[in-house]
């Protein structure tokens, strides 16, 4: 009896395990192209974040080049989304959704330095 409620315990922790990380069904991207992070990406972060957050700006936030970028990815759209961080860009509107869906298939797509 321990062993089948060890087993029970152990499935349904491999259930939620596998699942936590996967994309909902629901979710609405429409990523239809490749999102390119020299053309797409870098240039929108530099004209709305790299004011802020490039070097040596003591904000915590680096975002000058791609693996700054992409380690701070969940970060980013968080703050775009304002989603569990301060809704950036700081003082102004937020961004429209077309830059923030283009962040976000991107991160989908892998967060490749293309």
């Amino acid at each position: 009896m321990k062993n089948l409620k060890f087993l029970s315990v152990l499935l349904l922790g491999l259930t939620f395990a596998c699942t936590k990380d996967k994309v909902p069904a629901d979710l609405s991207l429409n990523c239809v192209d490749t999102v390119k992070f020299s053309t797409d990406i870098l240039p929108m972060i530099q004209s709305n974040c790299t004011g802020c957050h490039d070097v040596g700006n003591g904000t915590g936030y680096t975002l000058t080049n791609h693996t700054n970028i992409s380690s701070n990815a969940n970060a980013v759209l968080g703050s775009m989304r304002g989603s569990g961080f301060q809704l950036m860009p700081k003082g102004g509107p937020a961004l429209p959704d077309s830059l923030i869906q283009k962040v976000e298939c991107w991160m989908y797509q892998g967060k490749l330095n293309n």
